[in-house]
Formats: C-alpha cells, sequence, structure tokens
C-alpha cells in the first residue's frame, strides 16, 4: 500500500512539474509584458519563499515562532509554525506529502524511535555531510545513534529526555552533620586533623554510586524525622526499571534498526533482574498505588531521600521552590550501578529534526535545521523546559549538566517497526518479576517473542543456569522509618 501511494506521488509529481512549468512560462511572459508596460517586473522575483515546520509539543509554541522569526530576519526565508496533534502524527505528515491540495512540511519534529517508519515512507530523507549532526563535539555518541537508519542519517537530534538520580542534597546534609557529631561524641578525645578527616562523613559521599550504597548508607545512617522512605521509585514504568538491565540487553544495536542484534536472555541481564526482584523485600512499592506523579509529590514534600526521576523534576522543583512548596536543595547525579559487578544504562528517546523526503524545499529546511541546532539552542531549556541534545560548554543549570551525563551514557529506544512492542513486553516482564514470579523464566520468554516477531517462525531459547545473585545479606526495610534491619546471614560449620 506505501510502494503504491509513492508511486501515485511519483507520477502525480511528474505532472504537476509539467503544469508548473508550462504555467510558470506563462507567469513569466505574463510579468516582462506588465513589466515593458511599467509595472514592477522585481515584484516576481522578490516574492519570497515559505517553508512549513511541523511539531506536536505545544510547549515549543512560543520557542519556534520566536526562533522562526529570527530566521526570517537573517535569511529572509518564512517560516510556517504548525502545532499539530500527536494522535497519528506521522501519518498526517505523510497525508500532508501526498495531497496536492495540503501544503507539504519541510520539516518536522519527531520521535527517534519513528525515524525507520519515517525514512521506509519517503518522509525522512538522508542528510548531507555538511548537517550538524555528523559534527562529534556537538553530540554524543547515542544522540547520534538515536537518529541513525541503515547506516545513515537520517534527522538531526535536537532535544532528549532520560533518567536520572534524584537526590534531597539538604537531608545528604543533615545525615552527614549528624553523623559526624556522633562520632565526636563516641570517640570522646581529641584526634589529629588528619585522622578526624578519614572519618569526617561529606554529604558529597552520600551520593550513591550503586544500590548497593543506598541499601548501606539506610543501614548505617540515622535519617531526618520526615523521611518515609530512603529509596522510592516508579517500579510501573519501564521508563525508570529499564537502567537496571540497559548494560547487558540489545534490541537492535547501537542504532536500534539491525534485526540480527537481538540480546536480551543472557547471564548478566537474568542476574540483573533478579536484583531488581530482591529490591522488593527492601522496599516495598506497590506498583497499583502508585505512580511517578505521586513519588515526585512525595520527594517534594521531603518524604523521600533518593528517587529515579527524568528530566521535568528540574522545573517541576524549581518552581515549587519560587512558590514555597519545596523548601530543600535538590541535586541530579548519575543513575547508580547494581554493585561491583553489574552496571547500568538508561533509556533515552531523542526528538530530532527530520527534513521530509517530498519537500520541495529541503535545501532551506536544512538551513533552518542548522540554525536550529547552531543558534537557536541556548535558550531551549529556559523557553521549553527542554534540554538540549547539544553538548553545552557551560550549563546555566548545574541539573542539566548533570542530565547530559546521563545522556551520554543512555541507550537510544529502539526503531524497528517489528520490536514496537518491545517496551510494553518488557514493562510486564519487569511487573511479573517485581510480583514475584521467576526472573530467568520471564527474561528468556520475552526473548523468545521478539526474536519469533522478528523471524517469523518460532524461535527458542536455550535455557541458561540461574545465576545466584546476592544484594545484601539478609536485608529487611522497614517502610516508614527509613530505616533498614540487617540480620547476618547464618554462617556454615568452620573448616
Amino acid at each position: 500500500m506505501r510502494h503504491s501511494r509513492i508511486k501515485k506521488r511519483l507520477l502525480w509529481g511528474a505532472v504537476v512539474l509539467t503544469v508548473a512549468a508550462v504555467l510558470s512560462g506563462a507567469a513569466f511572459f505574463y510579468h516582462v509584458k506588465r513589466g515593458a508596460e511599467g509595472d514592477s517586473f522585481s515584484e516576481f522575483g522578490n516574492r519570497k519563499e515559505t517553508i512549513r515546520l511541523w511539531y506536536t509539543d505545544d510547549a515549543l509554541t512560543a520557542y519556534l515562532n520566536s526562533k522562526a522569526l529570527e530566521f526570517y530576519e537573517s535569511t529572509d526565508i518564512r517560516v510556517d509554525v504548525r502545532l499539530v496533534s500527536g494522535l497519528e502524527y506521522l501519518e498526517a505528515v505523510n497525508a500532508a506529502s501526498l495531497d496536492e491540495e495540503i501544503d507539504t512540511p519541510d520539516l518536522y519534529i519527531l520521535s527517534n524511535d519513528s525515524l525507520e517508519k519515517a525514512y521506509l515512507a519517503g518522509l525522512a530523507t538522508q542528510l548531507p555531510d555538511t548537517a550538524p549532526v555528523y559534527e562529534e563535539q556537538l553530540f554524543s555518541q547515542p544522540a547520534r545513534n538515536a537518529v541513525q537508519y541503515d547506516g545513515k542519517y537520517v534527522a538531526c537530534p535536537m532535544y532528549y529526555e532520560t533518567s536520572a538520580l534524584l537526590y534531597n542534597k539538604t537531608y545528604l546534609q543533615q545525615i552527614a552533620d549528624e553523623a559526624n557529631s556522633v562520632e565526636g561524641e563516641d570517640t570522646g578525645e581529641e584526634q589529629s586533623g588528619e585522622a578526624q578527616a578519614a572519618q569526617t562523613v561529606t554529604a558529597q559521599q552520600l551520593i550513591p554510586t550503586s544500590i548497593v550504597d543506598i541499601l548501606t548508607y539506610a543501614d548505617q545512617y540515622s535519617t531526618p524525622e520526615n523521611v518515609e522512605y530512603f529509596f522510592r521509585w516508579d517500579v510501573s514504568d519501564i521508563f525508570y526499571n529499564y537502567f537496571f538491565i540497559g548494560n547487558y540487553i540489545s534490541v537492535g544495536g547501537a542504532a536500534g534498526d539491525d534485526k540480527s542484534l537481538i540480546d536480551i536472555y543472557n547471564t548478566e541481564s537474568v542476574s540483573s533482574l533478579k536484583v531488581y526482584q530482591e529490591m522488593n523485600q527492601f522496599f516495598s512499592i506497590d506498583p497499583k498505588e502508585t505512580n511517578y506523579d505521586a513519588i515526585m509529590q512525595e520527594f517534594q514534600e521531603g518524604r523521600t531521600i533518593y528517587t529515579i526521576a527524568t528530566s521535568d523534576c528540574i522545573r517541576r522543583l524549581d518552581e515549587a521552590a519560587k512558590n514555597g512548596e519545596f523548601v530543600y536543595e535538590y541535586g541530579i547525579a548519575k543513575l547508580p550501578d547494581i554493585n561491583q559487578e553489574l552496571t547500568t544504562r538508561g533509556m533515552s528517546v531523542t526528538n530530532a529534526l527530520v527534513i521530509n523526503g517530498y519537500s520541495e524545499h529541503k535545501e532551506s529546511a536544512g538551513r533552518l535545521m542548522e540554525y536550529l541546532i547552531r543558534n537557536a539552542n541556548s535558550d531551549l531549556y529556559s523557553m521549553t523546559g527542554k534540554l538540549s541534545s547539544v553538548i553545552q560548554d557551560t550549563y546555566e543549570n548545574e541539573h542539566e549538566a548533570a542530565f547530559m551525563e546521563n545522556y551520554k551514557e543512555s541507550v537510544p529506544i529502539p526503531k524497528m517497526l517489528e520490536t514496537g512492542n518491545f517496551w510494553v513486553e518488557l514493562e510486564i516482564c519487569f511487573a511479573k518479576v517485581w510480583g514475584g514470579e521467576d526472573a530467568n523464566t520471564q527474561l528468556r520468554q520475552l526473548s523468545e517473542q521478539i526474536m519469533t516477531q522478528l523471524a517469523g517462525e518460532p524461535v527458542s531459547e536455550q535455557p541458561i543456569e540461574d545465576p545466584q545473585v546476592e544484594l545484601l545479606p539478609a536485608v529487611e526495610y522497614e517502610e516508614g522509618t527509613g530505616e533498614l534491619d540487617v540480620t547476618p546471614e547464618p554462617q556454615g560449620p568452620s573448616e
């Protein structure tokens, strides 16, 4: 069906070009004749070019209109900026591209997971080697991978979303101060400056680099009075869970477009998912009774010390602080690893600028793309709350820089059409494992399902030996106290 529409478009385009040539010739003769009669011939040559930019997120409206005006003032090219419904957005782009009575969008903003669909439909075109995406200093490798399809760059990264560790900086300082105060009382004697420095706990040291660190801190230190949860995150949403196994699975390789590169079921991914399941004994979180907004509200109220958040937390907490609804300082850090052996990687979604393959103004669309990337990204966050994919030399907001560090190590969401259901199925897998079902079995079944979809015939995975994973020995978390009770694991007979 897609091919017939493209063929129809090409045939109709040939007819249109022929008619356009005749009409333009007639128009030229008409204007020359009018010019000879004393009217302005230059009016024809001064008719300004107009290109069309489509997008779906209303948060971008003021920003894009502002940049369109700046672009016009510097290039004399008009930009018609149009907000379009996100429902069946790519289908709307396609319909406008095939309908001669509708103005074709020349440049549009699209999530990277839809780029394969766009490219195969002729709605995205390979970018010339002068495009900004080729410049490594502008973009991280995950950003460039996100807009690559079949070895070609078919879009240019504009802004992104990913997850990071969010922590209450005020509480960490209070915990450190109390720990140092107790330590001083316990020693009861003067110590050298060197010895005191060695024993001093700083708030910076309480920023965890692993899940083990979080559990250890919860066991070792008393928490502020208002704290109910030491670590709490949205276990119902794969965006906040993915980092547990993100470093050990691959769906389509680095660019997420290679059907031959599927690796979901392996010892490390099973080990990581088993640790995820073990977390339920430490932090009992009912996915049916909480969600991201509720957890962010708990953090804002000072009831949680650590959580996993997306970049919207910056504006949310900053605005709450201005309104007197958030009375703490906060920080953003890299996602914690699981332990020294099992590392993590978060997921990212990159929204990119795409030049429509059907556009008759590709060169001008490319100029607007370059303008938005090179000259107009510095105030993207301040005007929209979106984090620019372009790497900055400096950041006015330290939290933007922290999210960029997470983005640089993230896994772009894949773009293969055949695996479009992978994230829903992975979320279901996580939910079952959190609820107590066997991690090894669930991950194997998920792998078989995805590989069967790609192969078009049943695929069976060879079961792997269940890895033995232990995060901390016999730990039980007491909800509402913010503390852990650690019971030593029974020791076997000595040899």
